[in-house]
């Protein structure tokens, strides 16, 4: 069952800011995002978001089957006001789809489906654009100025969320290159610790040493340690009788 239209732009925007509180994954959080600008702009039968990666995109939210149907008809085809409104960074606004010129290949059977009107606005993360929120109405110029500027409140929060998620996801990976980097670091001492108790050599031989076996045998320098820790600590064998 369809939620109900939200009365008023501030309850949209209450519940909107909201959902950026909230610990929820990205996915969740463009899907709410989503759903609350369907009820709060009167004339929206469907929502959508579309994020672009170089020449792919992809549909990351939508509120019903005519908003995924009408993004994948464009990313087949390579063209479309959504995917338009992402390279270009312009608010791409088609009052009727039987009449509108710039899509003929799309237009046509958008307006088959159901969808008479649209608007698309593109969702800014920093210096790029990566997408775009998509709004279908079932009607023609169902949407009007005030509306766009609703559009625009909730892509301005997409776009937030999109920003966070990239900066969670960039953190997450450093974090993990500098646990990795420092595990790397404890084996190679390791490593070169048994070679200055086996050899009687310095630190710096001792480590010239695992350098040399490591360009002499193609392999990573944490390899070389690490077998080389490996073999030391193995418990040796049963004595022979």
């Amino acid at each position: 069952m369809n939620e109900p239209v939200l009365p008023n732009q501030t309850l949209a925007l209450s519940q909107l800011a909201s959902v950026l509180l909230v610990d929820m994954q990205l996915d969740e959080v463009l899907a709410r995002v989503a759903d609350i600008a369907k009820r709060a702009i009167p004339r929206a039968a469907e929502v959508s978001i579309t994020l672009i990666d170089g020449e792919d995109a992809e549909t990351a939210a939508y509120t019903g089957a005519l908003a995924l149907e009408l993004d994948e008809r464009q990313y087949r085809t390579g063209h479309g006001p959504c995917l338009d409104a992402s390279r270009t960074g312009r608010e791409l606004h088609i009052q009727d789809m039987t009449t509108e010129t710039r899509w003929p290949d799309y237009t046509p059977k958008a307006a088959q489906a159901g969808a008479l009107s649209s608007l698309s606005l593109p969702l800014p993360v920093g210096d790029d654009v990566i997408g775009a929120l998509n709004i279908y109405g079932a009607q023609r110029s169902a949407f009007g100025e005030p509306d766009a500027d609703i559009a625009r409140v909730f892509a301005g929060h997409a776009a937030v969320a999109l920003h966070n998620g990239r900066v969670y996801a960039a953190s997450t990976a450093l974090a993990a290159q500098m646990k990795q980097a420092m595990e790397s670091r404890a084996v190679i001492e390791q490593a070169k610790g048994i070679l200055m108790g086996q050899r009687r050599c310095s630190d710096d031989e001792a480590f010239q040493l695992l350098r040399r076996i490591s360009q002499d045998t193609n392999r990573k320098l944490r390899d070389v340690a690490q077998a080389l820790v490996d073999t030391a600590v193995r418990p040796a064998g049963p004595p022979h009788r």
